[in-house]
C-alpha cells in the first residue's frame, strides 16, 4: 500500500518558507494586513535566503528523529521555491535558486522521503478571483476586480504547476494541498473542489505519480486527512472505516516565520503530543518556519535538539508503532509496535502504576530510556487499606513498581514485553 511508509515513520518536519518569512509577521500577513500586490513586493525584491542550507535542515530533520519532510513549494502569495515555466514569481527569479531543487536532493541523500506543499490559492495570480480570504476583499471597489479574472485560467495554470512539480523532481512521496473553503463568509463566496477541478486534479497525481500520498485538502476523499492545530481523542473512523491521518503542528501557533510570537511549546508537551498521536494510529508533522535569510531561530532548534535526544532514547516506542486496544492507566498513554507495549507516562506517579488487564500478560518490564529493570506485581483484590497498606487493585491489574525519583527525560517511557 502508498501508505505503508507513512504509518510506520509517524514524525515528520514542515517547513514553511517564502517571501512572507523576511515580513517576519505570520504566513498569512499579505492576506491580514490587506497588502497589495505592489507593497507586498518589497519581500519578493530583498529575498536572499544566504543561510537556507538544505542540507543542514534534512540532517536536523533526521536527528530529530523524523523520517519525512514537507517543504512549501508554494503557498497563498503565489511566490513558488520552485523553478517553474508559468511564472517569475519565484525564488530562481528572485535569488537565482531552484529551492525546491536543493531541497529533494538534501532529503535523498540523508534517506528521508519527500514531501512538497502546494497551495491552491494563489493571490498573486490576475484570474484568481477576489474572495474571502484574498488581500483586496476590502477594496473600495472589490467586486469589480473580479469581472476580468477567470478562474478556468487560473485552474489551468494550477494544473500545468502541478505537472511540472511533479516531472520536474523525481519520485515525490507525499504531496500536501492546501485548501478548500466552500463557505460563504462576508458576501463573498469561498472556493470548492469544482474550483480546482479537484477529481481531474488527484488524477493527473495518480497518473505522474501513482506511489505518491495526497492529502484531504482537496475538498475530496484521498489517502489521509489533517487535522490542524487540535489533537484527536480518538483514532479516526469514517463509516466505520479506520483513517490515515496526520496531526499538523506548530512550535509557536505561525507557520511562517514569526519573529515577535514568543508563545512556544514546551519539548515535554509536544513529545506528548507525538506520543498521543501515535497511540491514535496517526503520525505528526510539526513546523519549523525558518527566518527570513533561511535559518532556524535558536528558540527552535533548541526545541528540536531536547526532542532529538528523547527520539534517541525513545525511538521504538514511536516509529513503526501505533494503537492498542489495551486501556492504559490515567498518568498517559499506550503505543505498541509488535510484541512491546510502550507506557508514555505524562506524569510520574508515587512508587506504582497499575495497568489493567495486564496481569498474567508481561514478560518483562523496563524504563525504556536506560533499559533498566522494573519489578512487577499483582495484589489481591480483596486487600482491606489500611494507614499504611493500599486497597487492592482490579481484578487482572498488574502493577509496576516505579522508583521515586522521575528519569531525567522529557517523558518517562515503559517498555512491556507481552507474552
Amino acid at each position: 500500500m502508498r501508505q505503508e511508509w507513512f504509518d510506520t515513520a509517524r514524525f515528520g518536519m514542515f517547513v514553511h518558507f517564502g517571501v512572507y518569512s523576511i515580513a517576519a509577521r505570520h504566513e498569512w500577513v499579505q492576506s491580514y494586513e490587506r497588502l497589495s500586490d505592489d507593497e507586498y513586493r518589497q519581500y519578493f525584491d530583498h529575498f536572499e535566503p544566504d543561510r537556507f542550507d538544505a542540507r543542514a535542515l534534512a540532517r536536523r530533520a533526521k536527528e530529530t528523529g523524523m523520517s519525512y519532510v514537507v517543504l512549501t513549494a508554494k503557498h497563498h502569495d503565489g511566490f513558488c521555491l520552485f523553478d517553474s515555466a508559468l511564472t517569475e514569481f519565484t525564488a530562481q527569479h528572485a535569488c537565482g535558486r531552484d529551492l525546491v531543487r536543493e531541497y529533494v536532493d538534501a532529503l535523498r541523500a540523508e534517506g528521508l522521503r519527500v514531501g512538497l506543499y502546494y497551495s491552491l490559492i494563489d493571490w498573486h495570480h490576475p484570474d484568481f478571483t477576489v474572495d474571502w480570504n484574498h488581500p483586496r476583499r476590502d477594496d473600495a471597489h472589490a467586486p469589480a476586480l473580479n469581472q476580468d479574472r477567470e478562474m478556468a485560467r487560473y485552474r489551468e495554470y494550477l494544473h500545468r504547476q502541478v505537472r511540472e512539480l511533479l516531472t520536474g523532481y523525481g519520485a515525490i512521496d507525499y504531496l500536501f494541498f492546501d485548501f478548500t473553503y466552500p463557505e460563504h463568509r462576508e458576501g463573498w463566496a469561498g472556493k470548492g473542489p469544482e474550483d480546482w477541478d479537484a477529481a481531474a486534479l488527484l488524477r493527473l497525481c495518480r497518473q505522474l505519480q501513482p506511489d505518491m500520498l495526497v492529502n484531504d485538502r482537496l475538498g475530496i476523499p484521498a489517502d489521509l486527512v489533517t487535522p490542524e492545530q487540535y489533537q484527536p481523542t480518538s483514532p479516526l473512523v469514517v463509516d466505520g472505516v479506520p483513517q490515515v491521518w496526520e496531526a499538523c503542528q506548530t512550535l509557536n501557533g505561525s507557520w511562517g516565520y514569526h519573529r515577535d510570537n514568543t508563545d512556544q511549546k514546551s519539548p515535554t508537551l509536544l513529545v506528548q503530543m507525538l506520543a498521543d498521536s501515535v497511540s491514535m494510529d496517526g503520525n505528526m508533522l510539526l513546523n519549523v518556519g525558518p527566518d527570513g535569510r533561511g535559518a532556524l531561530a535558536p528558540r527552535d532548534v533548541r526545541t528540536l535538539d531536547e526532542i532529538g535526544e528523547w527520539m534517541l532514547l525513545h525511538r521504538d516506542a514511536i516509529v513503526g508503532a501505533g494503537h492498542t486496544d489495551f486501556t492504559p492507566p490515567r498518568e498517559g498513554v499506550y503505543t505498541r509496535r509488535g510484541n512491546r507495549l510502550y507506557l508514555h507516562l505524562f506524569t510520574w506517579p508515587l512508587g506504582f502504576v497499575h495497568l489493567p488487564a495486564l496481569a498474567g500478560r508481561v514478560a518483562f518490564a523496563r524504563l525504556l530510556n536506560d533499559g533498566s529493570w522494573l519489578r512487577t506485581s499483582v495484589t489481591d483484590p480483596g486487600q482491606q487499606a489500611s494507614h499504611m497498606t493500599p486497597a487492592g487493585e482490579a481484578d487482572g491489574t498488574l502493577t509496576v513498581h516505579l522508583p521515586v525519583r522521575r528519569p531525567d527525560v522529557l517523558m518517562p517511557v515503559i517498555e512491556l514485553t507481552l507474552n
